[in-house]
């Protein structure tokens, strides 16, 4: 069984790849950047998804089975307009246009994203997009292709990650982790959203349930990725430090977070990182929960709960 995972260099590529190695099946990277684990450079195929005609080379010498596409630019640059999104885009094309010629690919997981809807937006249904940002938006036109040759595939899902942590994680989760690890979290006064995450180990979990699901409880479905139930940041944060052993965050006036979310604002027009801005303020104090019962009732349980998360998370920090 031949298993292909495009973007396997990235957080959670790495992540699966691991754990489909650990369960013997044959895997295959194809990414443009290399892996971050060097000992899964033997797995990688050096190819953009942007170039179909190299896409299409690197599938017909691996001849997979399954493909689990993850490859997308995902950072949420708002200054280069929607092509800096390309990969998001004319990359699933590409995937759906070699997918639909290779009659021996049983099924494909497309990646997109929960922010097809504005960070506490109540979708109606998976068709109901409300995107705030280019990336966003990207997600929404790469759905979109894939429902659109939904007759030329075989079996399919869709899966939307919400906000993944954990091991080979970075900016922002991996940022909120080290600035409780250092002290410089502070709770935002009472206002602490409560969010749904997903602890990496748990969404390889779902992935994997997905990917051998049986087709009529999958064909042409959306899957949210995540942990139930919701976390409230501030509780996170604390339990990250109990952990940890060192202090928990301290509590600090909401107006203060305001104005260091306006400066960041500023410094980030001129290209200065700041650690707050009001983006991620909003997404610090905006609730939202998301609908998991398709997914745990295709894939069941997950197999950690937050602390095991937290604990193998921070044996990856190096945190004693």
């Amino acid at each position: 069984m031949k298993i292909l995972i495009t973007g396997a260099s990235g957080f959670i590529g790495t992540n699966l790849l691991e754990y489909f190695i650990t369960k013997g099946y044959d895997v295959f990277n194809i990414d443009k950047g290399k892996p971050k684990d060097k000992s899964q450079i033997k797995y990688w195929y050096d190819v953009d998804i942007c170039d179909l005609e190299k896409l299409k080379i690197a599938i017909d010498k691996i001849k997979p089975d399954y493909i689990v596409h993850l490859a997308a630019q995902a950072d949420l640059n708002e200054n280069d307009g929607l092509e800096y999104y390309s990969a998001n885009i004319l990359g699933v094309e590409n995937i759906v246009k070699v997918v639909s010629d290779c009659k021996n690919i049983q099924r494909v997981i497309f990646t997109s994203s929960m922010l097809v809807n504005e960070v506490g937006y109540k979708a109606k249904d998976i068709f109901d997009y409300n995107p705030k940002t280019l990336y966003g938006q990207s997600k929404v036109m790469g759905e979109k292709i894939v429902f659109d040759n939904a007759p030329k595939l075989n079996e399919f899902c869709i899966i939307r990650p919400t906000s993944i942590w954990g091991e080979y994680f970075k900016e922002p989760y991996k940022n909120f982790f080290d600035y409780v690890l250092v002290g410089k979290f502070f709770h935002p006064g009472d206002k602490a959203c409560n969010k749904t995450y997903g602890y990496i180990g748990n969404v390889v979990y779902q992935i994997e349930k997905l990917l051998f699901a049986k087709k009529e409880d999958i064909q042409g479905e959306v899957f949210n990725i995540g942990d139930k139930p919701a976390i409230n940041i501030s509780e996170w944060a604390n339990e990250i430090a109990d952990e940890a052993k060192i202090s928990k965050p301290k509590k600090i006036p909401y107006f203060i977070f305001i104005f260091a979310g306006l400066f960041g604002d500023i410094l980030g027009k001129v290209g200065i990182k700041f650690p707050m801005t009001s983006f991620r303020l909003n997404n610090m104090t905006t609730n939202h929960i998301l609908d998991l019962d398709n997914t745990y009732g295709v894939c069941g349980d997950v197999p950690y709960n937050r602390i095991d998360g937290i604990k193998r998370t921070l044996a990856w920090m190096d945190i004693k």
